[in-house]
C-alpha cells in the first residue's frame, strides 16, 4: 500500500453541511487520481485516500439510500 501526500490538499465540505447543527461533517479534497477524506472536526487527524472510482461508487450508494441506517428517520 502506498501513502498519498495530502499536505497540499484543498479541503471542502458539502454545500449542504451548513445545516448540520452537530457539525459532524466530512471534508473531501481531489488530488490527481485520488480523493482525500477527513473528519471536519479533526482536520489534523487521520485521513483516508481512495480512488476517484471508489469515491464515485460510495456517492452513488449514498444517493440510492443503500448506506442509510435502518433506524434513521
Amino acid at each position: 500500500m502506498t501513502e498519498t501526500d495530502l499536505s497540499a490538499a484543498r479541503w471542502r465540505k458539502s454545500s449542504r453541511s451548513h445545516n448540520n447543527s452537530q457539525q459532524q461533517c466530512v471534508e473531501v479534497a481531489a488530488i490527481a487520481h485520488t480523493i482525500g477524506i477527513r473528519d471536519s472536526t479533526d482536520p489534523a487527524g487521520p485521513r483516508l485516500a481512495v480512488s476517484r472510482a471508489a469515491f464515485g461508487g460510495l456517492v452513488e450508494q449514498a444517493k440510492a439510500g443503500a448506506l442509510d441506517h435502518p433506524d434513521t428517520p
